[in-house]
């Protein structure tokens, strides 16, 4: 006669995992995994947006400067531009002529640095001291209305 051991029930049933438990942890580890993958693609968003900020604070300051290197051009600020090649310090080109190279120089940097890009000056001298504002625009992906940057110039001792 061969005596067999009895086997008691908490070692039978600890055999291993079973398909149940392993497929409840591949659920859980997925949805992890997508909750991850949801950050990622918002950081990513979140460092082009921070990305088209800066060329658009960039570029108004470049705009401001080239203001106040030319503060008696005034109204032609405000006009369609046109590049002729006026650079500062050029005494050949009067300010009216170098306002419209400005402008063709910043619409043709906003196109390249901000996607649909663009660039506008207005004038009042309707204020004390005369004030320019530059606003720079431009599309973002999933925003309603295209973000924009502002400044306010004023201009002192024209």
């Amino acid at each position: 006669m061969i005596l067999r051991k009895k086997q008691s029930r908490s070692t039978q049933n600890c055999r291993g995992f079973s398909l149940i438990e392993v497929l409840i942890a591949l659920v859980i580890m997925s949805v992890g995994m997508l909750g991850i993958a949801g950050l990622y693609v918002e950081g990513m968003n979140a460092g082009r947006t921070s990305i088209f900020r800066h060329h658009a604070v960039t570029l108004a300051s470049d705009v401001a400067d080239r203001i106040r290197a030319n503060p008696r051009a005034g109204v032609d600020y405000q006009g369609p531009g046109g590049n002729n090649n006026c650079v500062l310090g050029n005494v050949n080109c009067n300010p009216a002529q170098m306002a419209a190279n400005d402008i063709a120089l910043w619409r043709a940097q906003a196109g390249e640095m901000l996607p649909n890009g663009d660039v506008t000056v207005t004038f009042d001298d309707t204020v004390v001291p005369p004030t320019y504002t530059i606003v720079v625009s431009w599309n973002e992906a999933g925003e309603d209305t295209p973000p924009t940057y502002t400044i306010l110039i004023p201009v002192l001792g024209i």
